[in-house]
């Protein structure tokens, strides 16, 4: 399945839990029944995965986690706040970035309409 195909069975997931959690919750809500709507339809999902920097020729183990990782192919950022920011879009451009791969999600669950409020990502490599 590529990333395209990835991508938009994930968005029929994240409406999905919206539709039943509704806005106002924390973001590990979304997170579990996000990672149980993905596990439900058949996708390898891992979630809070580390991502490791490297600085010039050093490997450092930091701490930066992906939220979602579905077939090794895609990054999903979950987010539960009053308002995306700049800096959200550019943390899963940065993650895009240091993992190697190709499209991430952005997704802000605390909001009052879903399809306004997820963002499509791609690293350009």
């Amino acid at each position: 399945m590529t990333e395209n195909d990835l991508s938009y069975e994930i968005r029929g997931c994240i409406f999905d839990v919206y539709n039943n959690l509704g806005p106002g919750l924390l973001e590990s809500a979304y997170e579990a029944a996000l990672t149980f709507e993905l596990n439900r339809k058949g996708f390898n999902c891992l979630t809070q995965i580390g991502l490791p920097m490297e600085y010039e020729t050093v490997r450092l183990d930091i701490g930066y986690r992906l939220d979602i990782l579905v077939e090794n192919k895609v990054i999903i950022e979950v987010k539960s706040v009053e308002s995306i920011q700049d800096v959200h879009h550019k943390q899963i451009i940065t993650y895009l970035k240091l993992s190697g791969l190709k499209l991430g999600l952005l997704v802000n669950f605390n909001c009052d309409n879903i399809s306004q409020s997820i963002f499509i990502k791609v690293n350009g490599l």
